[in-house]
């Protein structure tokens, strides 16, 4: 978050900022006056429980980041150094940042402009180059970016035709949906994030899920610092500290029991802006994909200059002004500096989208008039540029 200080009379609107409305200090107290303040107790082990039953899944392990269930997911599959591991390009940094601490070399798909998320003929297409050439990825991790689900459909069809396995970077996207299914739940395995920004909060903290409990409890041993069952400290493989504080747990505990609300809220939020804000010209809206239901985790703009006047950079500068956090959308990888040398397959339409893209407060604390106040500063600014 900006930390520019704020004026007298206007409080600042962040992007995303966690929302605490229910008993996450009762569930937090209840954690401390238990002397359960370690990376295990019986919060963690509820929270798994809890959402494993909230989603329909057989197993999950509580973890320290979202970053850290990519990373064991990687593991998991054996991912290693020469290997290479497909991953959506429009993401951020921690999607690709685990390929890249297995050793492995990330290659980069760009999205569609129908859901912003990996273009699944373009992931097909390459497969069948890297099957002819006798070079398949070992696994493929495809982003749910903004909280909108990837067409699972015809992505798993094609990684199934290779026997490549699927990770679903699920960080941004908990509580949303494909085809009726909850998000998680696709592909070998699932990860969340319970970062401050997400739609429901540990702090910092993630989540692994799977279907298959020998991957979560693989991914268990190795969070807790890949410790043998013995009386002693005995190590037979490198491990990792990963696992989710019983404090944090407990705060996520109390947060998961309003996901349906807070999701509830995002989408009224993105509604809100796209009636008051969609006669502007030169705007459009990230758009929702008719096989789903997005969490709407933040609510993403286009603005073309020619028509608007404006562009991104200028509209959010202008908002700063008035105390208002906006964010451009996801840089994408193949334009990071760490990430110029990968390889990437398309990368035109991201481009496009992170050119003109900008991401607007979506915060489920936010009130009427917090929305009032951001719709009408982009609406006077957007008539002050047509003049």
């Amino acid at each position: 978050m900006s930390t520019t200080p704020a004026e007298p009379s206007q409080k600042r609107i962040y992007l995303s900022p966690p929302h605490l409305d229910g008993r996450e200090k009762e569930m937090l107290l209840n954690a401390f006056d238990s002397n359960w303040i370690t990376t295990l107790g019986p919060h963690v082990e509820a929270f798994e429980q809890d959402v494993c039953s909230r989603f329909h899944l057989p197993a999950a392990v509580a973890l320290a980041s979202g970053t850290a269930g990519l990373h064991l997911a990687l593991l998991n599959l054996g991912v290693a150094p020469g290997d290479e591991v497909f991953c959506s390009d429009l993401t951020f940094a921690a999607s690709v940042n685990a390929i890249t601490y297995c050793g492995a070399a990330p290659v980069l798909i760009d999205c569609d402009r129908a859901t912003w998320n990996m273009d699944p003929a373009l992931l097909a297409e390459a497969l069948e180059a890297r099957a002819k050439a006798g070079k398949l990825p070992r696994a493929v991790i495809v982003v749910d970016l903004y909280g909108q689900s990837a067409d699972y459909d015809p992505i798993l069809a094609a990684c199934a035709r290779y026997g490549i396995p699927v990770i679903e970077d699920a960080a941004e996207a908990l509580g949303a949906t494909y085809k009726g299914t909850p998000l998680g739940s696709f592909g070998a395995m699932g990860v969340f994030s319970f970062n401050g920004n997400k739609v429901i909060t540990t702090s910092g903290g993630g989540m692994l899920v799977s279907k298959n409990e020998a991957y979560v409890a693989r991914a268990r041993y190795l969070a807790t610092q890949a410790r043998d069952p013995f009386p002693y400290y005995q190590h037979t493989a490198i491990g990792y500290n990963y696992r989710l504080s019983n404090l944090l747990a407990a705060v996520g505990r109390a947060q998961l029991e309003h996901l349906e609300a807070k999701v509830d809220k995002r989408r009224a939020i993105s509604a809100f802006y796209e009636k008051a804000l969609g006669s502007i010209e030169g705007i459009t809206f990230m758009p929702e994909a008719p096989y789903g239901r997005s969490n709407r985790w933040l609510t993403c703009i286009t603005i073309e200059h020619s028509r608007a006047g404006f562009t991104n950079e200028e509209l959010r500068l202008e908002l700063e002004k008035e105390n208002i956090e906006t964010r451009p959308v996801w840089k994408p990888m193949h334009l990071q500096p760490v990430f110029a040398d990968r390889e990437c397959i398309g990368g035109a339409v991201c481009a496009e989208i992170f050119a003109k893209g900008l991401c607007l407060p979506s915060g489920s604390g936010m009130t009427d008039a917090d929305l009032d106040r951001v719709a009408g500063a982009i609406l006077h600014y957007a008539k002050v540029s047509r003049g």
